[in-house]
């Protein structure tokens, strides 16, 4: 028996929609907001429902996609760029 859990395949899909729904909401920062953030919070929330070993990575996906959602939103309006 090993000291390690197997990790069951749903866990490591979970991790990499976190791990990707994390980097979307970062560039979406610096380009359209809504083009990125949407999906990446349709993402984030998907890999929490997942659960498994990665629910801190998802449940920090979705914390940082809403507030890359909030700050994304403030920055296309205070510069007037387009949010779509």
């Amino acid at each position: 028996m090993s000291a390690q859990a197997e990790s069951r395949p749903a866990d490591v899909v979970a991790g990499y929609l976190a791990a990707f729904s994390i980097f979307a909401s970062a560039i979406s920062l610096a380009w359209h907001p809504l083009r990125l953030v949407a999906p990446a919070i349709v993402l984030a929330l998907i890999s929490a429902a997942m659960g498994g070993r990665h629910q801190r990575l998802a449940f920090a996906a979705v914390l940082i996609a809403a507030f890359c959602f909030f700050l994304g939103l403030t920055i296309s309006v205070v510069t007037g760029r387009a949010l779509w």
